[in-house]
């Protein structure tokens, strides 16, 4: 009995894990017989979990939305990671969740073992959690609506609004969602632009339903996610653009702020490539570079500093 319960819980944790699993395939992982899996899934409906089977040579299980939620079966590092994530969604980030993440923290918290209970209690008591200026709360449906594409390799159509406020029907087989100071990003591949785009989640509606299924993509570069977005979002998607002239060598300022477009521009020069949606933020926020630079374009970009310059002045004028 012991050893079908936890085959029970194996078969359940891989349908969770993947969308479709042939008969053979599950057989194969749990060392049984293909009767036996088709038993086992059986048994998991009559305990309320929806297990749909498609019959055929392609047919496979599917692991369905039932009416009701069945029992979810975590370990003590997951039950963990999910009441340490509720506990950062009820401080925002994700619009409209706090009041919803509150009950299901409190829901969850009443079943963790006192050990677990404590672990969570210090996480959330001795965290801070700051939401930047930029934050932009996202729709929760959103977000899963992404998720769910991406891992089930399917192509997302969503109307886009850039930053001059024009929207435009995208086609994009979705990779990865990143979170940035406040902000989530979808890195995708752009079908009608033959090419890699990032895009602001926040400007993002989702259209149902998705689109055809796609053989996943590797990302250039060495695959590393969360550089390809800081990258991205330095330049691309910003109301303005602008180009410095840094007087500090490039692994200098590479070392301070991985992920800028940075180009060399002889020894002890770089040109630094940026992008923000306010003038006074990206003239305060190269300042916070600690080098001296050169405003070469924007001309708004070099008269919003110099206003700044002024301002400074006058606030030590009477020193």
């Amino acid at each position: 009995m012991l050893e079908t319960s936890a085959r029970l819980l194996k078969l359940l944790s891989l349908l969770q894990a993947h969308r479709d699993w042939s008969g053979p395939e599950l057989a194969t992982r749990l060392r049984v017989s293909t009767r036996t899996i088709r038993n086992d899934v059986e048994r998991l409906r009559s305990l309320g979990y929806p297990v749909h089977a498609t019959p055929g040579v392609a047919g496979g299980y599917r692991l369905g939305a039932g009416a009701a939620l069945p029992p979810l079966l975590l370990d003590d590092e997951e039950a963990v990671a999910v009441a340490v994530g509720l506990g950062r969604a009820a401080g925002g980030g994700v619009e409209g969740i706090e009041e919803t993440s509150v009950r299901a923290l409190a829901k969850l918290e009443q079943v963790l073992p006192a050990r677990l209970r404590r672990r969570v209690h210090a996480l959330n008591a001795y965290t801070v959690q700051i939401q930047g200026p930029g934050a932009a709360p996202v729709r929760p449906e959103a977000l899963t609506a992404i998720a769910n594409a991406a891992r089930d390799h399917e192509r997302l159509r969503f109307d886009y609004t850039g930053h001059d406020g024009s929207t435009a029907v995208r086609n994009v087989e979705p990779y990865r969602l990143a979170h940035r100071r406040g902000r989530w990003y979808l890195v995708g591949y752009d079908v009608e632009r033959d090419d890699w785009r990032t895009f602001r989640v926040d400007r993002m509606t989702p259209r149902t339903p998705t689109g055809p299924r796609f053989t996943p993509r590797e990302l250039p570069g060495d695959g590393d996610v969360a550089a390809y977005v800081e990258k991205g979002v330095s330049t691309a998607m910003w109301r303005h653009r602008a180009t410095v002239l840094l007087h500090a060598p490039a692994e200098r300022i590479t070392a301070l702020r991985p992920g800028l477009e940075v180009e060399p521009a002889g020894e002890d020069a770089c040109l630094l490539r940026l992008g923000g949606d306010d003038l006074n933020g990206m003239a305060v926020w190269i300042g916070f570079l600690g080098v001296d630079f050169e405003v070469l374009d924007p001309p708004e970009l070099a008269e919003t500093i110099l206003g700044l310059s002024e301002r400074y002045q006058r606030a030590v004028s009477g020193r």
